[in-house]
């Protein structure tokens, strides 16, 4: 279903921008898959915005959503892992929200089945903004602004419902399909450059890139183990094997998308990657060969010249339209 939807993404944007036949913005062409319990309408996106840059949703008062998620920056935070309450670290580098309506499962371990369960993470973990939902919920709740919104658009006073459905209707606002590759994909030949081509035609055809960050979304949105360490037996964090402790879901994390790559540094799930350079060295060497890594990560040859070009393609994902188009 999810590959027909991203099949179904690059022909309703190639239609438009062939109808209009000028480079236009195809992030207008996108339908924003919703819940049938939390319909899109920018009156709830609105109130989403308000909460989601609100620092009052941290225990001390001192960071909001926005503080780890900068639009800024391609909504990470560019650190190696997220400073929350009381200067507290937290476990994983922030990935971006952008394009996040499209994803199957929220947070690395891939487990959270909707936007509006991640919500409730943040808010409540004791080392990022440490809050009680009940507490906050009476204090946000006071709030004459906040109240008002909730009477008029969910008839119903300020709660959990509310918050959750408003700020995960803003997350799925956040669309970021105009990068260059969309326009080239989308008909238009001359939106990349001679070397960002070719480092496409690298990362589809000659490499094995593809298998877990095809286009349009550049992830398969599943977890995987991508051999970031040889063994996870010293390390606090195993990956999806917190959720359910099956042994086979150590290292696994759910691949992120590649959009925005340059904007969002530093990489991997506990951000011990600063480059992207470093990055291909990763997967250019094979990885480091956990028992469990995913078999497609094999080691390969690049030249001087073709690193160069797929660097250049990096650059072909970056769509930051979404700044002005929101107002950021």
């Amino acid at each position: 279903m999810l590959r027909a939807v991203g099949i179904s993404l690059v022909i309703v944007i190639g239609f438009i921008l062939l109808r209009c036949g000028t480079s236009q913005d195809l992030n207008l062409a996108i339908t924003i898959p919703t819940p049938t319990d939390n319909p899109q309408s920018d009156a709830k996106v609105e109130l989403g915005r308000k909460l989601f840059f609100d620092k009052r949703l941290s225990l001390d008062g001192s960071i909001s959503c926005a503080s780890c998620h900068d639009p800024r920056k391609a909504f990470t935070d560019n650190k190696i892992k997220s400073i929350g309450i009381n200067g507290q670290l937290s476990e994983r580098n922030a990935p971006s929200l952008l394009n996040s309506a499209f994803l199957k499962t929220a947070m690395f371990d891939a487990h959270l089945k909707t936007l509006e369960l991640q919500v409730i993470v943040p808010i409540q973990e004791p080392v990022e903004m440490g809050h009680n939902m009940k507490v906050l919920i009476q204090i946000l709740r006071q709030i004459p602004e906040y109240q008002a919104a909730a009477q008029a658009i969910f008839n119903r006073d300020f709660d959990a419902w509310v918050l959750t459905r408003s700020i995960a209707a803003f997350e799925r606002s956040l669309l970021s399909f105009n990068a260059p590759i969309d326009q080239y994909l989308a008909g238009n030949k001359h939106a990349m450059s001679k070397d960002q081509v070719a480092g496409w035609k690298l990362f589809s055809e000659k490499l094995y890139c593809t298998t877990c960050h095809p286009a349009p979304y550049f992830t398969t949105f599943e977890a995987a183990n991508n051999g970031l360490y040889q063994s996870y037996s010293d390390l606090a964090d195993k990956g999806r094997f917190r959720i359910f402790e099956d042994s086979l879901d150590i290292g696994k994390f759910k691949i992120p998308s590649l959009r925005n790559l340059p904007l969002t540094y530093p990489y991997m799930h506990d951000g011990s990657l600063t480059t992207i350079e470093a990055v291909l060295d990763h997967y250019q060497s094979g990885a480091k060969g956990h028992i469990h890594q995913n078999k497609q990560i094999v080691a390969f040859d690049l030249s001087k010249n073709e690193k160069q070009q797929l660097i250049a393609f990096f650059n072909a994902l970056i769509d930051t339209s979404y700044l002005s188009r929101n107002g950021f």
